[in-house]
């Protein structure tokens, strides 16, 4: 029989060829050969981390669900049945296996608009609805698309659901109700305050100083303290003391199932339903998604074990949580989207499947059938606070900082103002129009000035350069002279083809009259895209000076400086190609990043990310990363080494540096870039190990022997480069020493506790000088257990980011 008609198992291949054989043949003593043995069924097993991570998780969503609901104006179970769907069908069903779906305040205010406009049973009928929806988009395979939506829109909505859940959960909070908008609850404000409840007060004030105090309990019993979390805690501790003094307040109030209230065929004007449905389907999607992005990051900066999870599959995703969305609203529950605080928790707590999400939910459904009596004890002002607190964690510092220094601080305004005062539907909207209009106008504000120095003649032109601009560009550049020597100074990232074409006729007519003419800025050696070639001057070497402002590298072609002096063979030590160097930037990088570092200087530098790499001379950062002032801290040494801590000659200026970054800095990534032909790998491997260490060379590269020894390891796969092996030994031991110091990069304390706490990224990089090439340290597709980072088991490479 061929084997390509043997049937093979799913999960052991090994057992269909091993019954393979015809059923004529016998064996050697005749007898037909015995059955195969059944395959064995897999058992369902649940890691102990995946069960640690579900209690944790339970603890948080079981507050929290009854919170969001007492903040939408839900009856309270509908927060436990959606905590409940949420873990079971989006954790089963869901992309990314360690996200937690449930009732998120971020759709507190939706869901009670619709409650207040429609009724609770309509409501859930405009979850199902969207629930609908979202599996038609995931279907459509358009789940990325919804992540192009600007941040600034995205955190501005964030703030505003925030802002009016605060507000309204404020009256509940001193004893009172809250009201239909934010006006209202701000306009009853001061009557609310002069009619304070006692006891819902101090309830409240005691569940927000738990809520803040409890993670800031220092020392050895700190640690283990914080390991229940402070939700439980507040919410506990004020419940106790409430039925403890017996004092009369308003508490949860859990009704029967039996009179649970379950969807009904919406009802009310086609266009609002339809804009109620289109609005519960975009903020679903769009936290659900950006929080499964969030939670991948999470994960990549584990260790250990438990870091061998899947990335995300996003358009899996927003099926799962339609199909979530689906099952709660039509069981009568909020509508579900992931949620960060859970979801956070459950990668923290160590969880390494989507058994700790779904477990979560399995815990729900038991305190929802089992805990009804010491639930019903619990304080409304209580779960008010706590509601509270979340919404203003909402209105994120960071974010701000963020689109500030992005210049997107208009957009994260009217988008904030707009969800506050108009609704959620409105105010993204209100923001995504601005931020299109904004965009617009970065576009077409293009500024040109000239001027004459030293008989040269200086056009200058800052932004943009599109069609609008042509007719000011032709009248300034017609303003110079015939015969002149002009430099047109182009400082922007975007030129189009009539500001192409209009400044190419310029400058072929100005040098057939005698003159001469200069293209520099970021855009003098770009490519037309339709016609394919590149200004006479040829390309330059550039870099991004942050934040949108870019300038050009001193002028060279070919490896030789613009005035045609060679780099090799000049005066040694004269200081000539130096001096020129300076002079160059002094006359045309300086008054372009002028304004960039003087800001800088002023504000101090916050680059995002510390890169470590080669002192090769070939490398020059700035260019392979575009980036500029401000962005990188830069650490080089010979062989991108990350000496581990504690070792006998050891260098502190690597890990004073690291440090630095990580803990005063607080950069949010640290990338270690290797390249080819490095000098430092082909002295390591020519001298190998105890040779030449009386030198101070010979004693720094001893820091390299563990890159030697992970590739004599013949347990361990070699690292490979986009998909094929690596050209020779040199670059095998440049390959894999990119690994190893990564893993040595985890050895350093601050590291590891900005790894731990999810806000640091590890990456690796390897630049092919020869190719001009740069690829990234990652995972080959579809290999589930191969981890590059950790080194276990399983495929090592370095792919191309292509």
């Amino acid at each position: 029989m061929s084997s390509a008609c043997v049937p093979t198992h799913p999960e052991n291949p090994g057992l269909a060829r091993a019954g393979a054989a015809s059923p004529r043949s016998t064996t050697a003593t005749g007898r037909p050969p015995s059955p195969p043995a059944p395959p064995r069924r897999r058992r369902f097993r649940v890691e102990s981390a995946d069960l640690s991570a579900s209690v944790a998780v339970f603890l948080i969503a079981l507050p929290l669900s009854l919170g969001i609901a007492l903040a939408t104006g839900a009856p309270l179970q509908a927060g436990l049945v959606a905590a409940a769907v949420g873990g079971l069908v989006a954790g089963r069903l869901g992309g990314c296996p360690l996200q937690v779906s449930g009732p998120a305040a971020g759709l507190t205010v939706v869901t009670a608009d619709l409650i207040h406009r429609y009724g609770w049973r309509t409501t859930c009928g405009i979850t199902v609805l969207a629930g609908l929806a979202q599996l038609g988009l995931g279907c459509l395979r358009v789940a990325r698309t919804a992540l192009a939506v600007s941040p600034a829109v995205v955190h501005g909505m964030l703030a505003g659901i925030g802002v009016t859940i605060a507000v309204a959960q404020l009256h509940i909070v001193l004893g009172g109700n809250p009201q239909s908008s934010v006006l209202a609850n701000v306009r009853a404000l001061p009557a609310q305050l002069a009619h304070l409840h006692p006891a819902a007060v101090a309830m409240s004030a005691l569940t927000l100083a738990l809520l803040l105090g409890w993670p800031r309990i220092p020392g050895a019993l700190g640690r283990r303290l914080r390991t229940v979390p402070a939700a439980l805690v507040a919410v506990t501790g004020a419940t106790a003391t409430a039925s403890l003094t017996g004092l009369t307040l308003p508490r949860v109030d859990l009704p029967s199932w039996s009179s649970h209230a379950l969807a009904g065929l919406p009802e009310g004007p086609v266009l609002g339903i339809a804009a109620a449905v289109l609005t519960t389907t975009l903020v679903c999607s769009v936290q659900s998604l950006l929080g499964a992005v969030a939670v991948d990051k999470l994960v990549a900066g584990r260790t250990g074990p438990q870091s061998r999870v899947g990335r995300s599959d996003l358009d899996r995703e927003l099926l799962g949580q339609g199909a979530a969305n689906i099952v709660s609203g039509a069981l009568g529950g909020l509508p579900v989207a992931g949620v960060a605080v859970r979801s956070s928790a459950n990668v923290r707590s160590g969880a390494v499947s989507r058994n700790s999400t779904m477990l979560h939910g399995v815990l729900v459904v038991v305190a929802a059938l089992l805990m009804v009596p010491l639930l019903d004890l619990i304080p409304l002002a209580s779960l008010a606070a706590l509601v509270m607190a979340v919404g203003i964690q909402m209105v994120s510092l960071h974010h701000i900082r963020t689109v500030t220094r992005h210049r997107e601080v208009l957009v994260y305004a009217v988008t904030t103002l707009g969800v506050v005062l108009l609704g959620v539907l409105e105010g993204v909207v209100l923001g995504v129009a601005v931020a299109v209009a904004l965009a617009l106008h970065r576009l077409a504000r293009t500024r040109i000035t000239r001027e004459e120095k030293g008989g040269v003649h200086y056009v200058h032109v800052r932004g943009q350069l599109t069609f609008l601009a042509v007719p000011r560009l032709s009248r300034a550049l017609h303003l110079v002279p015939q015969g002149a020597h002009a430099v047109v100074e182009l400082d922007g990232s975007f030129m189009d083809h009539a500001a192409y074409e209009s400044l190419q006729d310029w400058r072929k007519a100005h040098t057939a009259q005698g003159g001469s003419a200069e293209l520099t800025g970021c855009r003098a050696g770009i490519r037309s895209p339709e016609y394919g070639h590149r200004p006479e001057h040829g390309p330059r070497p550039e870099h991004r000076a942050g934040h949108g402002h870019r300038a050009g590298l001193t002028r060279w072609v070919g490896g030789r400086p613009a005035d045609g002096t060679p780099v090799d063979g000049g005066p040694v030590g004269s200081g000539h190609e130096l001096a020129r160097g300076i002079s160059a930037f002094q006359r045309e990088t300086a008054p372009l990043v002028r304004d960039e570092l003087a800001r800088l200087a002023r504000e101090g530098q916050r680059p995002s990310q510390l890169f470590l790499t080669c002192a090769d001379s070939r490398l020059v950062t700035s260019m392979i990363t575009s980036s500029g002032p401000g962005d990188l801290f830069v650490v080089r040494n010979v062989g991108n080494l990350v000496p581990l801590p504690g070792e006998e000659n050891g260098d502190d200026s690597v890990a004073a540096a690291i440090e630095y970054a990580v803990d005063v800095l607080k950069v949010r990534s640290i990338t270690v870039c290797g390249h080819s032909g490095c000098g430092a790998m082909q002295t390591l491997l020519t001298s190998g190990s105890g040779e030449e260490e009386t030198t101070p060379l010979g004693r720094w590269l001893r820091h390299g022997e563990p890159s030697l020894a992970r590739v004599a390891d013949d347990s361990r796969p070699w690292v490979r480069l986009a998909g094929r092996a690596p050209a020779d030994a040199v670059e095998q031991l440049c390959l894999t020493n990119v690994v190893q110091q990564l893993e040595h990069l985890r050895a350093h304390d601050s590291v590891a506790r900005a790894l731990a706490a999810g806000a640091l990224e590890l990456h690796g990089m390897y630049f092919h000088v020869g190719e001009a090439q740069a690829y990234l340290l990652g995972r080959p597709e579809g290999d589930e257990e191969g981890a590059v980072f950790e080194g276990v088991p399983g495929a090592e490479e370095l792919r191309s980011p292509a």
